[in-house]
């Protein structure tokens, strides 16, 4: 289940109970992801690494950074994964003084593997989705945790990873142009001056994704953001750019492990609790 507070826009959380129903295709979010262990155990992909994880582990997502989590060898397991607008997080940082900017920095660290820090992680989840808990509560628990958090990061921040060439970042700027063209291989080589083999590592080496994978991760995240504003899923499988509905439900669950009706219907009921609606 996914829940969502349209009051609290910069988070949302996710539960899964039994992992072994969901695999995910390597993928990325906008957004600095939080996830904890709840039961089990699996294997986390982040970028080039492989880490095992189990009950009593924080995994930490940095915004763009590849990754998936699956089960090890369909063994049960059960996860928590909190998503944190990129933003308002690099705000909180910036307004707690640990960064000279509110610009978005990177944190090095992929893992947290303390009792108190995963107790306080289920705390929060907990109060979240308990619908009889006030907004304000909600709000107070979520800024005194990862400002907390934040705290306690602090001197992990990530090596600034090399800036693309710009080539490369002009067809990545390019592909989320024209997100819902057809784009070829052919107009991407032209437009960079690379053969077709060189694009294709040089972009992989450098965005983690061949320059295809990159469109189709770039097309669920926008449809996601359309999701949650409200919009139809046959209207969002079009605007994204997929050749229809089955399409877009086929690569959207790939990615996120979740149906586009799955995703918005749990949206849906948030909304009707957060409301007080039957």
């Amino acid at each position: 289940m996914f829940w969502r507070d349209e009051r609290m826009p910069h988070v949302e959380l996710r539960r899964v109970e039994d992992g072994r129903k969901v695999r995910y295709a390597p993928h990325s979010h906008t957004q600095w992801s939080l996830g904890a262990i709840i039961d089990g155990q699996s294997t986390f992909r982040y970028r080039q690494e492989k880490i095992p994880v189990s009950e009593g582990a924080l995994v930490i997502i940095n915004p763009d950074w590849v990754h998936a989590c699956n089960p090890v060898d369909n063994e049960p397991w059960a996860y928590l994964m909190l998503y944190v607008d990129t933003e308002w997080l690099a705000k909180l940082r910036y307004g707690a003084g640990l960064l000279d900017t509110p610009a978005w920095q990177d944190i090095s660290l992929a893992t947290i593997n303390d009792a108190e820090w995963y107790a306080g992680y289920c705390r929060m989840a907990k109060c979240l989705l308990d619908p009889g808990r006030e907004l304000l509560e909600k709000q107070t628990v979520v800024v005194e945790y990862l400002t907390a958090l934040m705290h306690e990061l602090s001197g992990h921040a990530a090596k600034q990873q090399p800036e693309a060439p710009d080539n490369l970042q002009f067809l990545a700027d390019y592909l989320k142009d024209n997100a819902t063209a057809d784009v070829s291989l052919d107009a991407l080589c032209e437009l960079s001056g690379y053969s077709h083999g060189h694009l294709i590592r040089s972009f992989k080496k450098h965005f983690g994704f061949t320059p295809h994978a990159y469109l189709i991760n770039y097309r669920v995240q926008c449809g996601q953001r359309q999701l949650k504003g409200g919009k139809p899923i046959a209207e969002t499988a079009v605007d994204t750019g997929f050749s229809d509905q089955p399409h877009f439900q086929r690569t959207f669950k790939r990615l996120l492990a979740a149906t586009p009706r799955q995703y918005r219907q749990s949206l849906l009921n948030q909304q009707k609790d957060t409301t007080g609606d039957e």
